[in-house]
């Protein structure tokens, strides 16, 4: 049984629609993270799930328990039972962390002693057992975040949900948090619903990612899924990094295609299994795009020659800014690459075609051709 679901959730803010008919299934013990850029809806979900947003329409449950039905239920945020870390974490700067991590239960009027072993057990989860008697302007960042953490856990939740709580941290803080969040849900085993704008933060710690814009859901998938194999050409360019080019179908069998990238004079041959002719978008990554070098600069799969505008070395790889047909094209590689041209390849298997589609909404949508 599904531990989260909701259904044909719709929410208003004035005349603005925040959320479209949003439906999710969220699978018991796993963390699922909704990814997409500010505005999107993501934050106006999981307050609705908390019932901190009272939706205009639609149906959330956790498991069997009805939480939210337009016009029939609406239990209160603090008999839901989540454990929330907002992204400032909202610890109390007068109390203490035991004392922080125990105000859940206080309010709850756990017995004194039982409410001291829980604060314990939960404090040496998060690893900040000897930090019990500090107060939040004594401790880091990262510790600040696992005080807020601690604290949601306090009493056993439902579910856990986390609004960017990595969000106030630098980049190796933050790299090394994600990794121990996951470490830890593993151990706690709480179904957690995680909101960023983040793609690696959500690739890294997901087990399923829902990406939003302008309030409805593009897709869901595992981040492989998402990253390889993107449902339109939105989730294509906001996931990773995207190559999108302009080209036109002039040929298709039903099981491959023939394309003409703009301003390229060699065709590129594609799996394709729509028929229909015309102007579309390919998407290919950086890592996708084969450099050919010596002898195998013959292949015959898709080569192009190309301008090279720009490099850069990375550290762990070589970063290359091309010219295809006009349109600037990166290329990373592990080893470097001649400067000036280069003879590069775009394996088919890799290259994805999203006709472009007008919908009732006056959204461009960009439906998937594989």
């Amino acid at each position: 049984m599904p531990s989260l679901q909701l259904d044909g959730i719709t929410k208003q803010f004035d005349r603005h629609t925040a959320l479209h008919e949003v439906s999710l299934t969220v699978q018991d013990g796993e963390i699922f993270t909704l990814l997409g850029p500010s505005g999107c809806g993501k934050s106006t979900t999981l307050w609705s799930i908390a019932g901190l947003h009272q939706p205009d329409s639609g149906s959330i449950a956790f498991g069997d328990r009805v939480v939210f039905d337009h016009g029939r239920v609406n239990v209160e945020p603090e008999h839901r039972n989540c454990g929330v870390v907002f992204q400032s974490y909202a610890i109390w700067p007068h109390m203490s962390v035991a004392e922080n991590v125990g105000y859940p239960l206080k309010l709850r009027k756990t017995p004194r002693a039982a409410r001291e072993r829980r604060v314990r057990e939960v404090l040496e989860l998060v690893e900040l057992s000897r930090h019990a008697g500090r107060y939040p302007h004594e401790l880091s960042g990262g510790q600040q975040q696992r005080v807020a953490l601690a604290r949601a856990l306090a009493h056993p939740p439902d579910l856990l949900l986390l609004d960017e709580p990595f969000s106030n941290l630098d980049a190796k803080l933050r790299d090394r948090s994600r990794q121990w969040l996951k470490t830890l849900q593993s151990q706690v085993g709480v179904t957690t619903v995680f909101v960023t704008h983040d793609q690696d933060e959500a690739l890294s710690v997901s087990d399923r990612v829902a990406v939003m814009d302008r309030g409805r859901v593009r897709q869901v998938g595992t981040p492989a899924e998402i990253y390889e194999h993107p449902a339109d050409l939105f989730v294509a360019d906001f996931v990773g990094t995207a190559n999108i080019l302009a080209a036109t179908v002039v040929e298709a069998d039903g099981t491959h295609a023939v394309l003409r990238v703009d301003g390229v004079a060699e065709p590129l041959k594609v799996p394709h299994t729509d028929r229909r002719l015309g102007p579309v978008r390919i998407c290919v990554r950086p890592e996708n795009i084969d450099i050919q070098r010596g002898a195998d600069a013959s292949h015959p799969r898709n080569t192009l020659t190309a301008k090279v505008d720009s490099q850069a070395y990375l550290g762990d790889h070589y970063r290359y800014t091309i010219r295809i047909g006009g349109t600037p094209v990166i290329v990373t590689t592990t080893r470097p690459a001649a400067t000036g041209e280069l003879t590069v390849s775009l394996p088919p298997e890799d290259i994805r075609v999203f006709h472009e589609e007008a919908d009732s909404h006056e959204e461009n949508h960009h439906a998937p051709v594989h």
